[in-house]
């Protein structure tokens, strides 16, 4: 982009966007449902209550009980407010609305540990995991070693990269034995060929959670990029980018951070910069005064966002973000946690379930995955929604056949009773 032009929709943005706040009868209606009681403080001795009044943020139906985070996280009321009103303040004066995607990209910056320039914002982790893929220096030959448990949109973009350059993909099957044996697996494949690692930062199957930090470590020492698919972790557990030590990670807003659909982030460590090509750009990403020029490219992982952005959903996203620091990212966490606990301790004790989700206490996480011994994914996951209404998600990856289950902020204890119950009464009717 021009730089006269981007001063401009800066300038213009700080100083109207005021104006445009006026309000209105249309904006007031935009939603058609009054706001959401503001969250009480957290209380010393009744935390089911605290946890009843954050679930009482969402417009989620109580039926069938939500347990799929990992697939669709549902938004509470305030970012679809702030979402709603924003984009119909910008179309009542007809302006995109950039400058507010920079307050945005402060927050999110803020929140997961790393400069604003490091960030740039993408339509999901999917969409960040292939500006990597594609932007990397890789010639025919190189190696990317990733974990057969990854998600479609992490595994794809490199079998896309086999196809169009001959890269040669390798994949370790998850251990559940411990986090040193996920960086042993990697580290038996790794070679002088090797270019890439990638792991789920928590994989979408059975809610494994990968030593990031140490495989960090491993890679920086042999200089081999690595990128964290972090779909399943940011909004689940603290993540903090710059002390993990990673090269890039990728992350959707649609999850556990409650953000809004076609969300999500790239992160490009400042140092890697020049390491990425740029597959795709145009207007923001770079700036060309006069043509012909000289395409000169915006700073860090800005050159990867270009063109005009959905201003509303960028800055739901950060409000999503704002929603969880109310609440505190590590008392979601262990809230999260608990009820998984519960679940994973009470479905292990049932005879003929099969537990998938590792019982080595630091690889588990807010996700438990589970199947039955005579049903498989899609008849005990329609089972348990039709039966008991619960709302799971089946896994059939790597011929799996298991049902999942989320626990997040808006679940209960309640929940989980639930759960148990529709597991234990499945042995009889299925």
């Amino acid at each position: 982009m021009n730089t006269d032009r981007r001063s401009f929709l800066q300038n213009f943005g700080v100083g109207a966007l005021g104006a445009l706040a006026l309000s209105s009868p249309a904006r007031a209606a935009a939603t058609g449902k009054t706001a959401a009681a503001p969250l009480p403080p957290f209380p010393a001795g009744n935390a089911e209550a605290y946890w009843r009044a954050v679930r009482a943020q969402f417009p989620l139906l109580d039926n069938p009980t939500y347990l799929n985070v990992g697939g669709l996280g549902p938004t509470p009321q305030p970012v679809l407010d702030k979402v709603f009103s924003t984009m119909l303040q910008l179309q009542e004066h007809s302006e995109t609305g950039y400058a507010l995607i920079e307050p945005a990209r402060e927050t999110l910056a803020r929140y997961t540990g790393v400069k604003p320039h490091e960030i740039c914002f993408t339509r999901n982790a999917t969409e960040a995991t292939s500006i990597i893929a594609a932007g990397l220096k890789l010639r025919e030959g190189d190696e990317v070693i990733f974990e057969s448990h990854a998600h479609p949109g992490g595994s794809f973009t490199w079998y896309n990269q086999a196809n169009l350059r001959g890269v040669k993909v390798k994949i370790f099957v998850p251990d559940n034995a411990s986090p040193a044996a996920n960086l042993a697996r990697i580290s038996e494949l790794v070679t002088p060929r090797t270019r890439v690692i990638q792991v789920s930062h928590i994989t979408c199957t059975t809610g494994l959670v990968m030593p990031v930090r140490e495989i960090a470590a491993f890679a920086a020492a042999r200089g081999i990029w690595f990128h964290i698919d972090g779909a399943q972790s940011v909004g689940m557990i603290p993540v903090n980018f710059a002390a993990i030590g990673c090269d890039s990670f990728a992350l959707s807003g649609h999850k556990w951070l409650g953000g809004p659909h076609e969300t999500g982030l790239l992160y490009l460590r400042h140092d890697r910069t020049a390491d990425v090509a740029v597959p795709l750009t145009g207007a923001h990403a770079a700036e060309l005064p006069y043509l012909p020029g000289e395409l000169k490219y915006a700073p860090g992982a800005l050159r990867h966002e270009y063109g005009t952005r959905n201003a509303g959903l960028i800055v739901g996203l950060a409000e999503a973000v704002q929603f969880q620091e109310r609440i505190g990212i590590a008392r979601i966490a262990a809230h999260g946690r608990e009820l998984a606990t519960r679940l994973f301790d009470e479905i292990s004790r049932i005879d003929g379930i099969i537990m998938h989700t590792p019982r080595h206490d630091e690889l588990r996480s807010s996700m438990t995955t589970f199947s039955h011994p005579r049903a498989d994914a899609a008849k005990f996951f329609t089972y348990l929604l039709k039966s008991h209404q619960l709302r799971c998600r089946p896994i059939t990856e790597q011929k799996l056949e298991a049902v999942r289950v989320s626990t997040h902020i808006f679940n209960s204890h309640a929940d989980c009773e639930r759960v148990i119950a529709g597991v234990r009464a499945s042995l009889r009717d299925l």
